[in-house]
């Protein structure tokens, strides 16, 4: 690996709505956009829906290292999505990746 692929961090996360909940799931995802791109060490964090299953949510997140993701995880919008996804979300996985080529 090079030292960027060491140093760089590319997150995919994926986020499938509770039954009845994908629009409200949606929303609070979309507020997250934003405040997200703005924090120090954030290269990219773009996210996405399914084209067949509307339930499911992906992030595609860069971050300059895990410092930086790490911080992101205790921000204030984090924090409150986090308190109201226990409602919204089935389920939650995140993959840790690395660019190859």
């Amino acid at each position: 690996m090079t030292d960027k692929q060491i140093n760089e961090l590319t997150l995919v996360a994926t986020i499938t709505a509770k039954a009845g909940k994908a629009d409200v799931l949606k929303s609070a995802l979309l507020d997250l956009v934003a405040p997200t791109q703005a924090e120090e060490g954030c290269l990219q964090y773009d996210l996405h829906q399914d084209n067949q299953d509307p339930n499911v949510f992906a992030f595609l997140e860069r971050w300059t290292g895990y410092d930086s993701w790490h911080a992101h995880m205790e921000t204030t919008h984090i924090k409150a999505y986090m308190a109201l996804s226990d409602d919204l979300v089935d389920a939650f996985v995140v993959k840790e990746m690395h660019a190859i080529g």
